[in-house]
């Protein structure tokens, strides 16, 4: 017996399982289900180390050597991948597939005291059990260019903000800080703010025409005089051509021009195309995009198939599919929506310049887990995100659709009209991904010499608009566009520069502050090369130079950091300390009864005793909107803004009344239940809507 037992010990004790690091708990949970018994599965949570906080961390003496020291909390997490690492057979590092990934793996490396060189590292771009299982049948060693390459950026934005940062503290605030593309980011804001502030407006004036073609009226707008287009700039022009036309006579049509059109759909999303859709039709901010869509990849519960990856990985550039991928939709289109809608060979896009082509575009996992089939098991943000990838990866592989369009030129003494209709022939791909809501414009049976009568003619004066300012979605376009800042650094980018207060989100629409002006204002005199569009997109093209081994990063950061520094040395020598004035706020302190004064700090404007130091007293400025409390009926309902600068609502009463509201009291109680009605913006524009129940009207204009 006792010899029998021994030999099941040492058996048991041969059998180690590998170990495998990620970086999130939830993709750890993934992974494990899929590779069995014989692997454990960790997450490092994140990166596990970086240059120090405190210090610039960076040697430029030497090479720029970079000073890597273990995140602060991270001791327990370092402690229990060292402990599992030596009892493990293998050691699999397999954080995602970028050079952020990369990074990670590397300084995993180090950490556990293994090998790069060692073919340890695995990736995939997808988290579903055929491609995890592949990617460990051929690991590799770490990519060392990714690495250096991720090392690179990591350098320069801690010389940047670390050299420009301490002249914003001394000359301007402290708690300030600059960086490569927020920099341009602020830049851009402001530079739209400056159109604006310039802009003057030009009138110019429409005529609105309805006609009638036998019993079928149809409407016209005015086009111009003798075959050409003639704008009209003011009301003498406009009663000009009115005086021309006779009202008692008949129009003739003297073009018909019917054409045919087709409408492609847009190439499956890349990571810059998928925030800006999100925020346009979703109204997602980026930095929420990001999140939920690390959720899809790392791995959803759906039933009896457990936690399986939804999309493919969410940061790339490219709108490349692979062929697996195509075959897969293809038969699904054939066999749910007929082989006419069934694309021969899909739409192609053009890398960008500058552009990554490591990953595949963003897609689901698999073409058959439809959105319907998964509501159920996500929530309400998975599945509107989940949706927008799926249909608009399916609309991709799909024909076009076909419009049918007409164009008509009516004429009276010399004077156009033009109609223009539209009807769908064949709705292709919108059958799965409507772009945008179009109706049919369908104009009646007309021939060239037909007559038509005019029904009515108004003139309309209008005035140009002043460019709109930046939304999430066409600041990451126009960044994307000028080659700055990359996928991942998007979703930081719009974070920080509000973080920073240096600009505020209104009606989803970004303003400056008179702080981010100030910011810009010192960086444009002292730093004109952060600010040059050229110059950083020509920094990111080394980045990726860098990436593919045909540069050295040390090279590439030293033909940046040379010009810099003396860019930073005179800085701190001529420019001048900026003082923020305080403004009058025209009360008196309720603590010592000294004038209150506005302040400019962390989180925008508040009011602060004129004796500070020695009264402390601070105020958040309010606004009153002439509601009266709902829950105590004595105080009043004010405007006010959370650390996040989103507005609220809440009893001037408080802490002696808690009430508080996202959405804005309107001052009335609901005629079903009572309780206080609020206003609410819906998808049918802005209601009026019960607090508690199902109550709703519209607003009254």
């Amino acid at each position: 017996m006792p010899k029998t037992q021994k030999k099941t010990t040492t058996a048991k004790r041969k059998i180690k399982k590998s170990l495998v690091i990620v970086e999130s708990p939830s993709k750890a949970k993934t992974i494990e289900k899929y590779l069995g018994s014989r692997y454990k599965v960790m997450a490092s949570l994140g990166h596990i180390r970086d240059l120090p906080r405190s210090t610039m961390g960076v040697d430029v003496e030497h090479n720029y050597e970079p000073h890597y020291i273990s995140i602060r909390g991270k001791g327990d997490v370092i402690k229990e991948l060292r402990r599992e690492a030596k009892k493990a057979a293998h050691v699999y590092l397999a954080a995602d597939p970028d050079r952020e990934g990369e990074a990670i793996a590397w300084h995993l490396s180090y950490l556990l005291g293994l090998n790069p060189e060692d073919k340890n590292r695995v990736v995939f771009n997808e988290i579903t059990k055929d491609a995890v299982k592949n990617s460990f049948k051929n690991p590799r060693a770490i990519d060392m260019d990714l690495v250096d390459a991720q090392q690179a950026r990591r350098v320069l934005d801690r010389l940047v903000g670390y050299s420009i940062s301490p002249i914003l503290w001394a000359k301007i605030k402290k708690g300030l800080s600059a960086g490569r593309v927020q920099s341009i980011a602020l830049n851009l804001i402001i530079k739209r703010e400056q159109e604006i502030r310039e802009f003057i407006p030009e009138e110019y004036w429409t005529i609105d025409a309805q006609f009638q073609a036998s019993r079928t009226k149809f409407n016209a707008d005015y086009y111009g005089v003798n075959g050409k287009k003639n704008e009209l700039h003011n009301n003498d022009e406009v009663q000009e051509i009115m005086q021309k036309i006779d009202k008692n006579k008949m129009f003739s049509v003297t073009r018909v021009t019917p054409k045919e059109r087709k409408r492609f759909p847009a190439l499956p999303f890349t990571t810059s195309t998928m925030q800006q859709t999100a925020n346009n039709s979703l109204n997602f901010r980026t930095q929420k995009t990001m999140m939920v869509a690390q959720q899809l990849y790392e791995g959803i519960n759906i039933g009896r198939g457990g936690a399986v990856g939804l999309i493919t990985y969410m940061r790339t550039d490219s709108t490349r599919i692979s062929d697996i991928a195509k075959h897969e939709a293809s038969a699904f289109i054939h066999e749910t929506y007929g082989a006419e809608y069934a694309a021969v060979k899909p739409r192609k896009g053009k890398l960008a310049e500058g552009a990554q082509d490591a990953h595949e575009a963003i897609r689901p996992s698999s073409v058959l887990r439809t959105p319907e089939s998964l509501s159920a098991y996500l929530n309400k943000d998975q599945m509107k995100l989940y949706s927008l990838v799926w249909s608009r990866f399916v609309a991709s592989q799909m024909t076009p659709a076909v419009v049918d369009t007409m164009s008509v030129d009516i004429e009276q003494n010399k004077v156009m009209y033009r109609a223009k209709g539209s009807k769908m022939k064949f709705p292709g791909f919108t059958k799965v991904y409507a772009e945008s809501k179009r109706k049919d414009n369908i104009l009646p049976d007309l021939e060239v010499g037909q007559e038509v009568k005019l029904l009515t003619n108004q003139p309309n004066q209008h005035f140009t608009l002043p460019p709109a300012r930046y939304t999430e979605a066409t600041l990451i376009k126009t960044l994307e566009e000028n080659g700055v800042g990359r996928p991942s650094t998007y979703a930081p980018t719009m974070n920080t520069i509000q973080k920073r207060y240096y600009v505020k989100l209104v009606a989803r629409k970004f303003e400056s502050t008179e702080l981010g002006e100030i910011v810009n204002n010192m960086i444009v005199k002292c730093f004109p090369d952060i600010l040059n569009v050229d110059f950083t997109a020509q920094l990111e093209d080394q980045l990726d130079k860098i990436e593919e081994g045909k540069q050295e990063w040390i090279k590439v950061i030293d033909s940046f950091y040379q010009p810099f520094a003396k860019e930073v040395g005179a800085a701190e020598e001529k420019m001048a300390k900026v003082k923020i004035k305080d403004e009058p706020a025209g009360i008196d302190c309720d603590i010592c009864g000294a004038p209150l004064v506005i302040k400019l700090g962390r989180y925008g404007k508040f009011y602060a005793c004129s004796r500070f130091p020695d009264c402390r007293n601070t105020k958040p400025i309010t606004k009153e909107i002439g509601v009266v409390c709902p829950e105590c009926h004595k105080g009043q309902i004010i405007e006010r803004k959370s650390k996040k600068n989103r507005i609220f609502y809440g009893c001037d009463r408080y802490p002696k009344c808690e009430f508080v509201s996202w959405d804005k009291p309107v001052g009335r109680d609901c005629p079903k239940c009572q309780h206080f009605l609020i206003e609410k913006k819906t998808k049918k524009g802005m209601l009026v809507k019960c607090s508690n129940c199902d109550y709703e009207e519209e607003i009254q204009k």
